[in-house]
């Protein structure tokens, strides 16, 4: 039999077999597809040096070094530059100006709950500007969780109120 006659009945029979073999080394479909692909296509190219025995083994063999040869390949491609790296690093330390706008939204949140009158004052900076939950209140008050729920709620509701004025104040 002439090697394209061995080739087309190689990848009729075998073709799922290398495939299967290539997705599960890659579980990449398309990469796979071009795996299975090179795995037919250097068995052809080696026809002359196989010595018939055991085919299923032999093109199952290759297409496994293909495989590992690729995922080498693919792992020296993503690591990254010196440069590339520092680059693609998304910059942790906030701006300036996002350091003044935070500033100064805690402060106009730092002055609306100074403007609540007891015992809403209290509990709109322990749980918006210190941010405690309403375990740490109960805890630090003393007070029932139903009566601070209500109280937050209602301390929501005012802070919103005097925001809404302080920017219609200020445009």
């Amino acid at each position: 039999m002439d090697s394209q006659a061995q080739l087309e009945r190689w990848m009729t029979e075998y073709q799922n077999l290398i495939y299967s073999i290539c997705y599960r080394l890659t579980g990449d479909y398309f990469d796979s597809e071009d795996l299975a692909q090179d795995t037919f296509l250097s068995a052809y190219r080696h026809y002359k040096d196989f010595d018939g025995q055991n085919e299923k083994a032999w093109l199952c063999r290759i297409a496994t070094n293909k495989c590992i040869d690729y995922l080498k390949r693919a792992g020296r491609r993503s690591v990254p530059t010196e440069a590339l790296y520092f680059t693609s690093i998304p910059d942790q330390s906030p701006s300036l100006e996002k350091k003044v706008l935070e500033n100064d939204l805690q402060k106009r949140l730092w002055d609306c709950c100074n403007q609540l009158a007891p015992p809403y004052r209290q509990v709109a900076l322990d749980y918006y500007y210190y941010e405690l939950d309403i375990s740490e209140i109960t805890e630090k008050t003393g007070k029932n969780k139903k009566t601070l729920q209500t109280q937050i709620y209602r301390a929501k509701g005012m802070l919103r109120k005097l925001i809404r004025e302080e920017d219609l104040r200020h445009d």
